[in-house]
């Protein structure tokens, strides 16, 4: 199977099921002398990690990390990076009536077209237990990135319910099971969602997320643009059938005076946007603004309801997923949105200063 590869010169490709004994990643173009350890990437885990609240799904994974290569005494070697995390929590009895069905809103139909056969237990390679190392191999970009960009992801939207923008809080969003920014949309996310469980549903969510930080200059014309790589990369994540950048699909509304983000100069002599319409890129280049992306996921398709659909045998057939789900896969979205933000800024990093940095700019 191709295409399970990301990246120019920050790449990664993970390997591994569902319900396979493993999963992990090759993490290649990482510069050597940088400080990493298993601790440094199971922090950002520890957030994606499933049962942490009755709003994602129960399956227990502690999701430890193993770094099998490519880091020599705390330090990377600049060779490949080999990270793994052992599943231990599989389930597989609970699929094994809907072997031969198709579920809605799955893989299974496309996979089994194309291939001529699938593993049914849990999605198997396109089940989202593969962000896992998404979220491990960001943790890597972000140690080439440096402190000095800081990424962060909120969950703004559940279904109907959005979150007050006039109390955006960073500060809350580690302190509630829905990473939300707003305190006051917890108590409402949570009777919305328990309402949906009870009835055997899910529901999809928006997700943004701001990189602070950014220099100027990431990204290249014409189609290599920052933006172009950030909304293909969110688009690879389970589940995600939208993305904007900036005012996004709303900049349609705006006439041009609204929209343009116009400049001054700074007392530093460099210009200063008096807006950020445009989230931080212009003509597929970093502005140095913060750079802003959404991206919508799609409600979670296995659901305790009753689904019409066929069978591998070409029979009509009412699908009823068992197991263990998230009834709003939104939710763990937010770290892999970040990770995979992480994993495009390194690589236009790299790509950045191999092109630009050390050359006679007279």
């Amino acid at each position: 199977m191709a295409g399970n590869s990301f990246g120019a010169l920050f790449r990664f490709t993970t390997f591994g099921e569902s319900h396979g004994p493993a999963i992990g990643c090759v993490v290649d173009g990482v510069p050597p002398r940088l400080d990493l350890c298993e601790a440094d990437i199971q922090k950002y885990l520890e957030k994606r990690k499933p049962g942490q609240s009755r709003f994602t799904t129960q399956r227990r994974e502690p999701d430890e990390v193993k770094i099998l290569s490519g880091v020599f005494e705390g330090k990377t070697t600049g060779t490949p990076i080999g990270l793994l995390i052992e599943n231990v929590d599989q389930r597989s009895k609970d699929y094994g009536e809907i072997k031969n069905q198709f579920r809605p809103g799955h893989a299974d139909y496309t996979y089994w077209e194309k291939y001529g056969i699938r593993d049914y237990r849990g999605g198997g390679r396109s089940s989202a237990r593969e962000t896992a190392m998404r979220v491990a191999a960001g943790a890597v970009a972000r140690k080439i990135l440096g402190d000095g960009i800081k990424i962060r992801g909120a969950l703004v939207k559940i279904g109907t319910k959005e979150i007050n923008r006039a109390n955006w809080n960073w500060n809350e969003v580690d302190n509630n099971p829905f990473f939300t920014p707003d305190a006051d949309a917890v108590p409402v996310f949570t009777e919305y969602l328990d309402g949906l469980r009870k009835d055997g549903s899910s529901v999809g969510a928006v997700i943004e997320i701001v990189c602070s930080g950014v220099p100027v200059g990431l990204g290249d014309p014409i189609y290599d643009k920052l933006d172009a790589d950030l909304a293909k990369a969110m688009m690879t994540i389970n589940a995600v059938k939208g993305v904007e950048i900036g005012n996004g699909f709303e900049a349609a509304e705006l006439t041009g005076i609204e929209n343009a983000d116009e400049m001054r100069m700074g007392e530093d002599g460099k210009p200063v946007f008096l807006s950020n319409h445009a989230g931080g890129i212009l003509g597929g280049i970093s502005s140095g603004e913060d750079v802003i992306i959404r991206f919508a996921v799609k409600p979670t398709s296995s659901i305790l309801q009753p689904r019409h659909s066929v069978d591998t045998a070409g029979k009509d057939v009412d699908v009823v997923t068992k197991g263990r789900h998230d009834p709003c896969v939104g939710i763990r979205a937010v770290p892999v949105g970040e990770a995979m933000a992480a994993i495009v800024l390194a690589d236009h990093l790299l790509r950045h200063r191999a092109q630009c940095e050390g050359w006679n700019q007279a």
